[in-house]
């Protein structure tokens, strides 16, 4: 027969649809980028003559996976800086921030992934080493989560700060004398020294990300949170055909974003749809900074920081209902996210399907979970979080409070669904990490040997879905994608490894990852 043209046709495959009824299947036809036909595979090449034949010898292929929540842009700033990702001691971080300044011989210093809680004490650090090594170059290090800085003398008298008072931060001081460490909204007081990359650097470095993720299956990131000059930013390597991530950003909540969002509404260009605002309600707690109802448990003198004051998060409340936008809410703390929840009940008696999100609704108190069930709260977790917390955690905010802590099967459980990603650069962008934390509640070295908190672990279904079909229908996007079905986006990914529910970690990439039918990346290329 063979009477219809198609462009592609991808057979002798084990096709996972990931739609309601978990079809599998054995080959596809695709035309202009949209699939025509799911099926067997006697069917399909029966009916189909096409331009080109992908044979799939028999390996899986799945809908593109989206990273429900990442920072390209944050990535992209930390690839240009100095990397201090997985450093042992404040020293090591000196000793490469030095070694990066040897090659750079930048005028301004610029670093990002030192965490403390590898160093063996958890205790924040001060800036005398850096002092020493950097006296007349100012220099600005980001802790890994990008919620605190340790920042030099130099920077300090060249910023002007001199205050322990910010509202939402914390400017930490030692005998009248700011250490060199900032935290959450203290911050913002560095954005006038701070350089900004080129755009020439910075789209190179959006090019590389791209490439990662293709490797991965990654074809769309949940871009959480951009300001008004990165749009363009975006559009213009799309238009050059060089951006084919489908890019869902979330803007920030400036004055020049609400007057985009105002005037152009549910916005889409190509690949970049912008239909929503990212906001902070509070801080981190590798930094102490997430907002708990009560103190600290290794700190009974904070309960953390409230980021944006609630008067102000209820404006931009009103203001995204007004105009039909999605409201995508970062809240740590119990505190933060009751304040939230809360908030959101509202919007449910206007739109019951709102999908609103609470972005990595972290720590949930036990009374509150029934929000996201009775108000239809969109919860979007990060499940490698777990396993990178689990060995600090609990000192922070105790063996009660863990009982809501990194709750993914409870949120699963009162919402229905889950939307799924890493947080990068945070953490690693591997997808096959956070099917892993999910499922095992492990790390790549699978610690904890008996996983923690094994309660809250995911299914493999579950899990995939929530980077395919749920993180879609999180985005408003699943008409178009997260299955692999007739009518929609032909935007897959042949995977190597049959991906399997495995007690041992075993690295996975993709095989070929297509965008629209069109082939984006080929492991045959390494």
């Amino acid at each position: 027969m063979k009477g219809e043209k198609v462009d592609l046709i991808v057979h002798n495959a084990k096709i996972h649809c990931l739609d309601d009824a978990n079809t599998i299947s054995d080959a596809m036809a695709i035309r202009n980028g949209k699939i025509i036909e799911v099926g067997p595979e006697r069917q399909i090449l029966n009916k189909f003559a096409a331009d080109e034949y992908v044979d799939a010898e028999g390996k899986e292929v799945y809908p593109g996976f989206t990273d429900a929540h990442g920072h390209i842009l944050s990535y992209a700033n930390q690839k240009l800086s100095v990397d201090l990702v997985a450093s042992k001691s404040l020293q090591e971080v000196v000793t490469r921030t030095e070694k990066y300044q040897q090659k750079t011989q930048k005028k301004f210093i610029l670093g990002r992934g030192w965490d403390q809680s590898l160093w063996g004490s958890d205790e924040m650090p001060d800036n005398q080493l850096l002092n020493i090594a950097f006296p007349n170059i100012p220099v600005c290090l980001f802790r890994i989560d990008g919620h605190a800085a340790l920042v030099n003398d130099c920077l300090i008298k060249k910023a002007g700060l001199s205050t322990a008072s910010v509202d939402g931060g914390v400017i930490v001081m030692k005998d009248g004398k700011c250490t060199g460490l900032l935290i959450d909204n203290a911050l913002s007081l560095l954005n006038n020294y701070i350089p900004r990359f080129s755009n020439s650097e910075i789209n190179t470095a959006i090019l590389e990300i791209q490439d990662e993720l293709f490797q991965y299956g990654i074809t769309g990131v949940h871009e959480a949170g951009i300001e008004f000059e990165d749009i363009d930013l975006f559009k213009s390597l799309i238009s050059k055909k060089k951006l084919k991530l489908n890019i869902y950003a979330m803007l920030l909540p400036s004055e020049k974003n609400k007057k985009f969002a105002a005037k152009n509404g549910l916005y889409k260009y190509q690949n970049l749809s912008i239909r929503s605002f990212k906001l902070y309600a509070d801080g981190a707690l590798g930094s102490r900074g997430a907002l708990l109802k009560d103190c600290y448990s290794d700190d009974k003198t904070s309960h953390g920081l409230l980021t944006m004051p609630i008067e102000r998060i209820q404006e931009m409340s009103n203001f995204c209902s007004k105009i039909g936008y999605q409201m995508n809410t970062h809240a740590i703390g119990d505190s933060a996210n009751k304040i939230v929840l809360s908030l959101y009940k509202k919007e449910y008696l206007l739109r019951k399907d709102h999908r609103w999100r609470i972005e990595h609704a972290q720590v949930i108190d036990q009374s509150d979970f029934h929000f996201f069930s009775d108000y239809a709260i969109f919860p979007s977790v990060q499940p490698t979080h777990a396993v990178s917390d689990q060995q600090w955690v609990e000192a922070r905010i105790g063996k009660k409070r863990m009982q809501g802590a990194y709750a993914y099967r409870s949120l699963l459980d009162a919402f229905g669904m889950v939307a799924i990603g890493t947080d990068f650069p945070v953490e690693n962008t591997n997808p096959f990490l956070t099917i892993f934390a999910a499922t095992q509640r492990k790390n790549k070295d699978n610690f904890p040997a008996n996983g923690f908190q094994v309660n809250e672990s995911l299914s493999l279904e579950q899990v995939l879905k929530g980077m395919t079909i749920w993180a879609a229908f999180a985005a408003f996007d699943e008409n178009l994608r997260g299955t692999i079905s007739k009518g929609r986006e032909a935007t897959f990914f042949i995977v190597q490894r049959a991906i399997k529910n495995e007690t041992i970690f075993t690295p996975n990439f993709a095989d070929k990852t297509y965008v629209l039918g069109k082939l984006v990346y080929s492991g045959d290329e390494l």
